[in-house]
């Protein structure tokens, strides 16, 4: 019989899945640095209490649903260069802990970076 904890860990595990197939929408790059990001920050917020656990899944919930508009928005409009993300409000900055703060510094300075540290390619590339 499952625990108290089944549905909770179904729900984290079906996000999870979902945003990793969303980023294959994203160019090679952002999706190595996204999957990264999203497999330690799940992987850190492991053992948070539950209202910590809950705002966690709201805001991945909120990024899979933009991510997911972006991605299917484009395929309709092919002639536009893809555009993912969107701007942060000073209000939604506010609201992001030091900690927080200092991961998103280092998430664009990875980013931006001019010289990539590991060479990403393309399957196709390989396929016949």
């Amino acid at each position: 019989m499952p625990g108290p904890l089944a549905p909770h860990v179904a729900r984290v595990r079906t996000l999870y899945r979902r945003i990793l197939q969303l980023h294959r929408a994203l160019p090679l790059e952002l999706k190595a640095l996204g999957d990264a990001y999203v497999k330690q920050e799940f992987r850190r917020h492991r053992a948070v209490g539950p209202a910590d656990a809950q705002r966690f899944l709201r805001e991945w919930e909120v990024y899979s649903e933009m991510l997911w508009q972006q991605a299917t928005g484009d395929r309709q409009n092919s002639r536009r260069k893809p555009c993912f993300g969107v701007h942060l409000t000073e209000e939604k900055l506010n609201d992001f802990h030091n900690e927080q703060i200092g991961q998103l510094q280092e998430l664009m300075q990875e980013a931006t970076k001019p010289n990539k540290q590991f060479h990403i390619s393309d399957d196709s590339e390989y396929k016949n």
